[in-house]
C-alpha cells in the first residue's frame, strides 16, 4: 500500500516559544517523533508533503485576520520549518514536496488530492500541529475524499490541550482514522 506522510504546520510560528502562535512545549516535544518518521518514510520511499499555513502581510480579507494575531507571513522567520524537521526537509528537499496552504485543511485550494492520486497514494499519515485546527480539517477533508488516514498521537499537538484530546477521539469515533500511540 503507497502511502503519504503529512507534516501540518511545523513552522517556527506554531512550534518556537517565541512563535506568533505556538503551541509551545506540546509542539517542541513532537520533533523528535516527527523526524524518526520523516526518516522511515523517506527510507521506503513513501510521498512526504510538508503542508504549511501561509499568511500575506496586513490581509484584512482573510477570515483567520480576525480570529487570531498575524502568523506564518510569507517571507518571515514565522515559516520556516523548526528544529530537526527543518533539518529533515533541507537534507531531502529532493525528496519531499513543500505545499503553501491558506486554510485550516491541507486539501482547501491546493492540488493535494490530485498529488496523492498521482501517485497511487491509498492511506495519509499526519503529524503536526494543530490537533484540532489544522490537523482535524485535513483529517475532516480525507474522509470526505474517502483516503484512509492514520493519526500519530505523539506526532500531533495543540495549544489547548481539551481541544487536542477531543480532536484525538474525534479522529478514531468520528472519522474511523486510525490512532498511533
Amino acid at each position: 500500500m503507497k502511502k503519504a506522510l503529512l507534516v501540518i504546520d511545523y513552522t517556527y510560528d506554531f512550534v518556537a516559544s517565541d512563535g506568533k502562535l505556538t503551541c509551545g512545549e506540546p509542539g517542541q516535544v513532537l520533533d523528535e517523533k516527527i523526524a524518526s518518521l520523516i526518516k522511515q518514510f523517506i527510507a521506503d520511499q513513501e510521498f512526504i508533503v510538508f503542508a504549511n499555513d501561509l499568511h500575506e502581510e496586513n490581509d484584512s480579507f482573510h477570515p483567520e485576520t480576525k480570529l487570531f494575531p498575524p502568523h506564518n507571513i510569507r517571507g518571515t522567520k514565522g515559516r520556516h520549518l523548526y528544529g530537526q524537521v527543518g533539518e529533515m526537509y533541507n537534507l531531502y528537499k529532493d525528496k519531499v514536496l513543500w505545499l503553501d496552504k491558506t486554510r485550516y485543511s491541507a486539501f482547501a485550494g491546493t492540488t493535494l488530492s490530485i498529488l496523492l492520486k498521482e501517485r497511487g497514494i491509498e492511506e495519509i499519515h499526519l503529524v503536526g500541529v494543530c490537533t484540532d485546527i489544522c490537523v482535524l480539517h485535513t483529517a475532516v477533508d480525507a474522509y470526505n475524499l474517502g483516503i484512509p488516514t492514520v493519526i500519530y498521537a505523539h506526532g500531533v499537538a495543540s495549544f489547548d490541550a481539551a481541544g487536542h484530546e477531543w480532536a484525538l477521539r474525534h479522529f478514531e469515533h468520528t472519522l474511523g482514522a486510525t490512532i498511533v500511540q
